[in-house]
């Protein structure tokens, strides 16, 4: 073949490209519109699947290619197997002028004795190998080498091109879907903290403070309910809460829950750090308002009263940990009675399971409990990560 001819080859093949992104239709245009004219009779060209470690034969010309985009009887070789399978393994192009005498030869269709395998690679990546054989022996030369390697490294360069376009497309794919999942999750968070049942008690609990003429109760537990709904309201956009601020609607939350009712639960929280790495701490959103909604939910459900709910934060730099031991008169049975519309609120663990998914958080908790004697006893960790790093 002369070079002009050559030439023209790849300039079709080059232009051929342009269009496609699908390594499928690349391949064949490959097989059937370029080693066609290079009067070969049989060629097949392998894509390597790094997970198995395997050469999967993907295109054909020839025998192997009956008709349309089909394979006759398609064959797996592992890399490092045959001489493809070394070539793959080496990303060293190889001609076998008699393939009778190399060991390493392996039967396909038919045996041929001459063997040309170079592999498809770009940027010291190897994508696959295309392997041409003929009948006779020593067919194969330089020339069919340098055309074969030419070709190979324009049909790299597109089969990277269109992987790392699909990579992108992925990536823009799963942050929208993570996107659209974080905001479907913080919904349903700012819905179960701001469910019916606590914003009505809380109206009706200031309504009564008014009608009492408690005048002070009254704007203190106005106060710190606007300040719930405004740090609910302004956090739904954001991902992450600074703990110091976290703590103090914690505060804020446990309070108007105790007065809604109406006592039936104490509640101290410590902290295992200094004031300074409080402030300094950021942490997941919605995690330990969605916490605490569900544990005093439940704990509320149960006829007993004097509950207690001890709440320690251990700050480093890496982590938050938070543990809650929670102890009240009464048994583990006593414990599952739950009125029904609690069954709407957003299970913590629900919301941990996919925060974890979607943000990659490694979030941990561990829940315990006992019953000795009549005493109740919980104890739920939870380890969130330190956001400021």
């Amino acid at each position: 073949m002369k070079n002009k001819q050559f030439e023209d080859i790849l300039i079709y093949f080059s232009k051929s490209l342009l269009g496609k992104e699908n390594e499928t239709e690349i391949l064949w245009d490959l097989a059937k519109n370029c080693i066609s004219k290079l009067d070969f009779v049989d060629c097949v060209i392998y894509l390597i699947d790094y997970d198995n470690n395997l050469l999967i034969q993907k295109a054909a010309y020839g025998p192997k290619n009956p008709k349309d985009q089909t394979l006759y009887n398609p064959v797996e070789i592992s890399i490092g197997e045959g001489i493809t399978g070394h070539v793959a393994q080496t990303g060293v192009a190889e001609i076998v002028n008699d393939t009778s005498i190399d060991p390493r030869y392996i039967k396909d269709d038919e045996m041929r004795l001459s063997e040309i395998c170079v592999p498809i690679t770009y940027e010291n990546t190897i994508y696959g190998v295309i392997d041409c054989e003929h009948p006779d022996i020593n067919f194969f030369n330089l020339h069919h080498l340098k055309m074969l390697s030419a070709i190979a490294s324009i049909c790299a360069i597109k089969i990277k091109s269109v992987r790392a376009t699909k990579a992108l497309l992925d990536e823009q794919d799963r942050l929208y879907k993570i996107k659209e999942e974080m905001l479907g999750l913080k919904l349903r968070a700012l819905n179960s903290q701001m469910n019916p049942h606590f914003v009505f008690n809380a109206l009706n609990a200031i309504q009564y403070f008014v009608a009492s003429e408690k005048k002070r109760m009254a704007m203190e537990y106005l106060s710190t309910f606007s300040k719930l709904i405004r740090f609910y309201l302004n956090h739904i956009e954001h991902d992450t809460v600074v703990l110091a601020d976290e703590i103090e609607m914690l505060h804020g939350y446990l309070k108007l829950q105790k007065l809604r009712y109406d006592g039936s639960f104490e509640y101290a929280i410590n902290m295992e750090s200094s004031p300074k790495s409080m402030n300094d701490a950021i942490i997941p959103s919605f995690i330990i308002q969605t916490l605490f909604e569900n544990i005093i939910e439940k704990a509320m459900s149960n006829i007993e009263k004097n509950h207690f709910f001890n709440v320690t934060f251990t700050i480093s730099e890496s982590e938050v940990a938070l543990k809650v031991l929670h102890q009240c008169p009464g048994t583990k049975s006593n414990m599952a009675n739950q009125p029904e519309y609690r069954e709407g609120i957003l299970k913590w663990q629900d919301h941990v399971r996919l925060l974890n998914a979607v943000k990659d958080y490694h979030i941990t908790n561990d829940v315990s409990i006992t019953d000795n004697n009549g005493q109740y006893e919980g104890i739920i960790s939870i380890k969130l990560p330190n956001l400021n790093l």
